[in-house]
Parts: structure tokens; sequence; C-alpha cells
């Protein structure tokens, strides 16, 4: 069973409240990790055509205990596939390296603005939610007034903006816009990048109070934002003890 509470979407489907990155992980390690992490709670999976691991995500999922009805699978579509056609058998393809059917949450991995396509994509993954065969639709890396487009051309908003998010790039009104419109917000990347959020001597001082690690700190931090975090997989048991852990109530 979970041990991950859950988001409504706007759609009246659910996600967990953390994710499990599988990027930059390939090959049986990433088939071992997505198992390992199935085993210790995780039930949203996050891959990417880009991340070059679509593949070893399927198997691990085909090879482990859990269910698959029980797995949120995340994949997305890359910018050299965007355009209505391109979209369904990008979809497609993405279908036969995880060997699945369907897919429970299926993002556009990037606007690419200059390119001027990500409407058509977005149309194409509105057909696919139709269908049946997607279960939720979404964006990543989508600033508000690339939404607002894709809504008034098509009258669907994404379920789902997963952006660069984390305690030195909190993304204020980009996060109250979601809210607003009931778009759930993930964060790649909550840990920070280069610079890392979790090394501040306040976020030490939290941790020591708490018990805790400062790397659940952060994480924490977004999850009390209604913000759901989707750590790399380094950091799978930290983040599992995050969002059980009772010292926070």
């Amino acid at each position: 069973m979970s041990i991950l509470r859950a988001h409504t979407l706007h759609d009246g489907h659910t996600i967990p409240a953390i994710g499990f990155g599988t990027y930059p992980l390939k090959g049986q390690e990433a088939t071992d990790a997505v198992i390992s992490a199935l085993d210790i709670g995780y039930r949203l999976i996050d891959t990417a055509v880009n991340y070059g691991n679509e593949g070893a995500i399927g198997r691990a999922i085909a090879e482990s205990d859990v269910a698959r009805n029980e797995i949120v699978l995340t994949t997305k579509l890359p910018g050299r596939d965007h355009g209505y056609a391109e979209t369904m058998r990008s979809f497609d393809a993405s279908c036969a390296a995880l060997g699945v059917d369907t897919v429970d949450l299926y993002l556009i991995h990037w606007p690419n603005p200059r390119v001027g396509r990500y409407a058509e994509s977005w149309k194409a993954m509105a057909q696919l939610q139709k269908d049946s065969r997607v279960r939720s639709i979404g964006v990543s890396n989508f600033t508000e007034e690339l939404i607002e487009r894709i809504g008034t051309e098509t009258g669907v908003l994404p379920a789902v903006n997963q952006v660069e998010l984390h305690p030195y790039f909190p993304q204020e009104a980009l996060v109250a816009f979601h809210a607003e419109h009931g778009i759930v917000t993930e964060a790649w990347s909550p840990l920070g990048k280069r610079a890392a959020p979790y090394q501040e001597s306040v976020v030490g001082d939290i941790a020591a109070a708490h018990g805790i690690s400062a790397s659940q700190v952060v994480l924490r931090w977004h999850q009390l934002r209604g913000v759901v975090p989707i750590p790399k997989s380094a950091h799978r048991t930290a983040s599992v003890r995050t969002s059980t852990s009772r010292r926070w109530n």
C-alpha cells in the first residue's frame, strides 16, 4: 500500500504528494531504482522521452509487485515532436517503450515558443485524453501567458505544470496563478541546483530541531506550499520519510 498522500487534480484524478524523478538514470540502474522506489512506497514515477530511459522504467513497472493501477506514470512529449500528428506518433512510441496502453499523466516537456507548435500538441493531448489513452494532461516549464493561450484555444487547462522550483527560486507568482486556475504545481530540482538551499544554516537548525535531515526540511517546505516535489532518485528515502513524518504535525 502506498504511504503517500494525494492531490486531487481539476479533472477529478489524483496524484501523490511527492514523486520519484528518474533523470538521469538509464538501463538496469533505472529499472532497479524504480523497483526500489515502488517497494518503499512511491507511486508517482516521472520519466520523459528526453531522459532516454522509458524502456527501463517500463521494465521496472512490469517487474514490480505493485499493481499497474496503483502507479501514476508520467512521461513527457519532447520539443522535436511538437505538432498534432507528431504528438500522436510520439505518444504511441512512448507507450511502446514503456510497455503500456495508457499513460496517467502526459506533459509537454518544453513549450518551445519560437517553434510555436505547442498549441497543436496540446490539442492532440486533449484528444488523447478524450480517447481515454491518457488519464490527465499537463505541461512543463510553461509561463502564465502560455497556459492562458492553450486554455483559450482548446477550453482545456493543464492539470499540472512542472517547473523549476526551490527556496532559491520560489516562483510565487506562478504558484499563485496555478492555485487560482486549479492547476497543481510540480517542482523539478526541488532541492536546488548548484546552489543547495538545504546547506543553509537555518535549514540545518530546523532539521536538528525536528530530528530529520536538511533535505527533508526543504521537501516539506514544498509540501506545505501545496507543491508536489519530484526529487531525483538519490533523495528517494529522505523524500518518503518526509511525506510520513509525524514530527511536522
